[in-house]
């Protein structure tokens, strides 16, 4: 079988109802990343938490700024995962300018199962990265939530044109 990581991208503070940004159906989102989580903890598959940072000199009317409440991984989420590796990011892209492939060639990763916010920009970026492409991404979709449903879908379609299979739960790990 080949090594999988469950990669979890951006499920922070700012997102949820009290967040500066807060998305559409986060709580169910996080629920079903849960599930997700709990499968990998029992199958042994490192899981990989990505956090997206701003700079607060960029400007007013941004969110995830260093240090914030709203920057901050969500509670359940980091729970499920304490000892987990986490990399910082100030792109999109989850390999632009960070540890994330060097991470992942260190554990040895072959394939990478993709969660997380915003489906329509983060999670995109990812999956269609060049750099991705080594690792055979795929992406739980119902583990995955943006702005509204039909932002969700577009991004969704737009991945599988691409050829990034959307899995369930129960066939990510398979």
């Amino acid at each position: 079988m080949t090594k999988q990581a469950l990669i979890v991208i951006d499920i922070q503070n700012d997102y949820f109802a009290d967040g500066k940004y807060p998305l559409y159906q986060p709580e169910t989102t996080t629920a079903k990343i849960l599930e997700a989580m709990a499968i990998a903890n029992a199958k042994n598959i490192p899981i990989i938490h990505i956090q997206h940072l701003v700079s607060p000199e960029l400007g007013e009317g941004l969110f995830f700024y260093d240090e914030s409440e709203g920057a901050n991984i969500h509670k359940d989420i980091m729970a499920a995962a304490p000892t987990s590796p986490v990399v910082v990011k100030r792109h999109a892209d989850c390999f632009e300018k960070t540890n994330f492939e060097e991470l992942l060639q260190g554990m040895g990763v072959k394939e990478i199962v993709l969660t997380g916010m915003m489906t329509h920009n983060c999670v995109t970026h990812t999956a269609l990265s060049p750099a991705a492409e080594k690792y055979t991404p795929k992406v739980i979709e119902e583990c995955c939530c943006t702005v509204d449903s039909i932002a969700h879908a577009l991004a969704v379609n737009s991945m599988q044109v691409r050829g990034i299979p959307m899995v369930s739960i129960e066939n990510a790990f398979a």
